[in-house]
């Protein structure tokens, strides 16, 4: 029997109002401006249209990607020295923290990154209905990244695949991760994020049955997994949890976006529209059960996590998809727009040694035998000065200098052995000798 060929009238509907699944408040990060070049208004059919250059995008990505392998934002800083201010915080969770505080003025002095691991390049834009480019965006913040890579003593991280099993590094820190959407009006906004191996690694998605969806299994659920996550990744971490998703990689996504705490300004409580939401008090009952752990900042202690972000979603009835993944102390991440003012880039901080504690040397330096265990008071290599502490950002920057040749010998594609500060031997690379 031949199927019909005409339908019954359509059933009455009401009119669609359109809920966005995340539906964020206002940005409040402060922003510096990086150019003013590459960007004008222009009318067409009547309207401003925001023009935007391959120039403006491509010099956008090359300056986020530089500034976040050597700045760390304020909150992030602050929840540091906060675990040297704690009565409660182990004498590991302190050492640790005192090392990353330490750590991040040296890479602030714009010469060596705050990780070796300096990450996968990852960009997400949001492109406004009135913003016009050539078309060609994703290349365009793919060579600033890479551009930022090569002029910088930045790693390669990147292999690309030969066959099945043999690999070869792309010596460029490419291909990057870009993904492009429609949203908004007269702005490009971005998120540029570089993502560590390590961290990365601690991603896990769990396909739940709805029987979780209970609080008292539901944190017996995650205290158990939680655990999972170990130490391998640098702690202290932040920590995100998303349950539920319209599918598994909606899930896993939004667990990526809440760890960098892009969706910070979600609202609180649900609604029978199905948006995402943050539970708040969720976040502090878990944050309570990570100190409870012992774990610590990598040694034993209170602090395995800064933080804790817990996201909602919408569901299939049938399915419940559990996301966990954490942003580790490489904590690096900024937020770029470019509108008709102008190009920025958020303002992340360059002068992370006020974070230090006054007297550091002396308050925090404990013994000088490094088999001295941490729980008894030692804090390896403080410096023995306050003054010291304040000045590793400043003494970095003499030694630029040494690190120009090999940045010459990287833009061009020539490597470090070209630059000189390698030599091979017998296939090897090895510093060549002072005195030769």
């Amino acid at each position: 029997m031949n199927a019909p060929t005409a339908f019954p009238d359509p059933k009455p509907v009401p009119p669609y109002k359109h809920t966005p699944l995340f539906p964020l408040g206002a940005d409040t990060a402060p922003y510096k401006k990086i150019t003013i070049e590459g960007v004008r208004v222009e009318k067409v059919l009547g309207k401003d249209m925001l023009v935007v250059s391959r120039e403006a995008l491509r010099a956008l990505s090359e300056a986020a990607f530089g500034d976040i392998n050597h700045y760390l934002r304020p909150g992030h800083l602050q929840q540091l020295r906060n675990i040297l201010d704690d009565k409660e915080a182990s004498n590991n969770d302190k050492f640790v923290a005192f090392d990353f505080l330490k750590n991040a003025n040296i890479a602030a002095g714009g010469v060596l990154p705050m990780c070796q691991d300096t990450g996968t390049a990852i960009i997400m834009g949001k492109k406004g209905s009135r913003v016009l480019t050539d078309g060609d965006d994703e290349a365009a913040l793919s060579e600033g990244a890479r551009d930022a890579y090569l002029r910088r003593n930045l790693r390669y991280s990147q292999v690309a695949p030969l066959s099945m099993y043999e690999e070869k590094n792309t010596a460029n820190n490419m291909p990057a991760q870009c993904e492009i959407y429609a949203e908004g009006d007269d702005a490009y906004k971005f998120m540029f994020m570089a993502k560590g191996g390590g961290s990365a690694n601690k991603s896990f998605l769990f396909q739940a049955t709805p029987s979780v969806l209970t609080r008292d299994r539901m944190l017996a659920f995650l205290k158990e997994k939680v655990l999972t996550l170990g130490t391998a990744a640098c702690p202290p971490y932040h920590l995100a949890i998303v349950i539920g998703g319209t599918s598994a990689e909606l899930c896993m996504k939004t667990v990526k976006l809440a760890s960098a705490r892009y969706l910070d300004a979600l609202p609180t409580h649900g609604s029978p529209d199905g948006n995402a939401f943050r539970d708040l008090e969720m976040e502090q009952e878990i944050l309570k059960m990570t100190q409870s752990l012992g774990v610590g900042a990598q040694f034993g202690g209170k602090y395995f996590c800064h933080d804790v972000r817990v996201i909602r979603l919408p569901r299939h009835g049938a399915s419940l998809p559990i996301g966990l993944g954490v942003s580790c102390s490489a904590d690096r991440q900024v937020l770029g727009k470019i509108t008709k003012d102008g190009v920025y880039l958020e303002e992340l901080e360059h002068n992370p040694a006020q974070y230090l504690p006054a007297g550091a040397g002396a308050r925090w330096r404990g013994g000088k035998n490094r088999s001295q265990p941490a729980d008894e008071g030692y804090f390896g290599d403080a410096f023995e000065t306050p003054d010291q502490d304040a000045a590793v950002a400043d003494g970095n920057h003499d030694r630029r200098a040494r690190f120009r040749p090999r940045q010459t010998a990287r833009t061009a594609g020539e490597g470090r052995t070209a630059a000189g500060l390698f030599q091979k031997s017998s296939g090897l690379l090895r510093r060549p000798r002072q005195d030769a």
